[in-house]
């Protein structure tokens, strides 16, 4: 790092007083928030790093869920040591290989299967020591919901206001209700094989820090429905299958709801996630820095078009996500390529 770097060397100097010694930590990456992360080597043990900006991103609420998951026997990562005002944390290591990276078609049942009973015990989680969880509320779905509207659909794509919300209004009304209408349980909020860590064969959770209460329904498809991997239906299907049981078993969801019902939770859930996500790919472009995650937006739009498709009253988003978005969101793509 350049020694330019001012919240480097602040770093550096908080490492060094808490080692008592000189040491050396080296980048392995920023994520999709403000945070950076570093590896640092002592004594031959090996540690996680973490620089958030106070400004921006308060480290409290992982260290208190990190204290909540790990009390309720989720493998997570070990707060070592913190300071709240600079905004640094010194973690266990947890290694470098993303659930993403070690899935095939071979374990791909085995180790999603193992993932969503992880998930019997995130649903638990609903206080830490400060109290509860925010709520994932309708005025929440909403917030996530306009992130489409302002980012992608107008700031990219250059449609009105007005006219993005002749085509999604019908359609958040029905994403709102259907997150809504489902048991509310404690909720990871990002799910996925990127954010699970596999070490020593055992699936280890990160990026816990924004869990809400919220819908049943929604850790799971963010899973199975993964905003950076698509998986073939039969697949997912089985695994839902899975899900919906232990939700019965574990009286998270009554008895009187039917799989259909479930399905139906499920898919809606994924809707709002992928466009939400979709959204979220494009800020991270033009608001922060990184264009890396445009690439992601057509896979979320897909998945969009295919599964609103499947319901009378998401039909016309379908389509319009179909005729419009997804070919604009190409053509804006090779206009940006050759501008290159």
């Amino acid at each position: 790092m350049p020694l330019s770097d001012p919240r480097f060397l602040q770093l550096n100097a908080w490492l060094n007083q808490y080692f008592n010694a000189n040491v050396s930590p080296q980048l392995i990456s920023g994520d999709a928030s403000f945070r950076r992360y570093f590896r640092v080597v002592v004594d031959n043990l090996s540690y996680i790093v973490v620089d958030s900006p106070p400004n921006l991103i308060d480290i409290s609420p992982f260290i208190q869920l990190a204290d909540s998951y790990s009390k309720q026997g989720i493998a997570v990562p070990e707060v070592i040591a913190s300071d709240k005002a600079q905004g640094f944390m010194l973690l266990s290591d947890l290694g470098d290989v993303q659930l993403l990276s070690a899935l095939n078609k071979e374990n791909l049942q085995q180790y999603y299967s193992q993932a969503l009973l992880l998930l019997n015990d995130i649903a638990k989680v609903t206080h830490t020591q400060v109290g509860a969880l925010p709520l994932y509320d309708a005025e929440f779905v909403v917030r996530e919901l306009t992130i489409f509207t302002e980012w992608l659909a107008v700031h990219h794509l250059g449609l009105t206001p007005e006219l993005v919300q002749t085509h999604t209004e019908a359609a958040f009304k029905v994403l709102v209700e259907n997150a809504l209408a489902q048991p509310q349980v404690g909720m990871h909020r990002d799910y996925h094989s990127r954010n699970i860590m596999l070490q020593d064969k055992q699936l280890k959770v990160i990026d816990f820090q924004d869990a809400v209460i919220g819908p049943v329904t929604y850790d799971a498809v963010s899973l199975l429905r993964d905003c950076y991997i698509r998986w073939p239906d039969s697949e997912v299907d089985a695994l839902m299958q899975q899900h919906y049981r232990q939700c019965l078993e574990t009286k998270q969801i009554d008895s009187s709801v039917s799989f259909e019902q479930y399905r139906r939770w499920f898919d809606l859930m994924g809707i709002q996630r992928h466009i939400k996500a979709a959204g979220i790919f494009a800020r991270l472009n033009y608001r922060d820095g990184k264009p890396a995650y445009m690439a992601d937006i057509p896979l979320t739009l897909e998945y969009i078009r295919d599964i609103a498709g499947r319901y009378s009253e998401l039909m016309p988003l379908s389509q319009w996500i179909a005729e419009v978005i997804i070919p604009a969101v190409k053509a804006k793509h090779d206009l940006d390529s050759e501008g290159r």
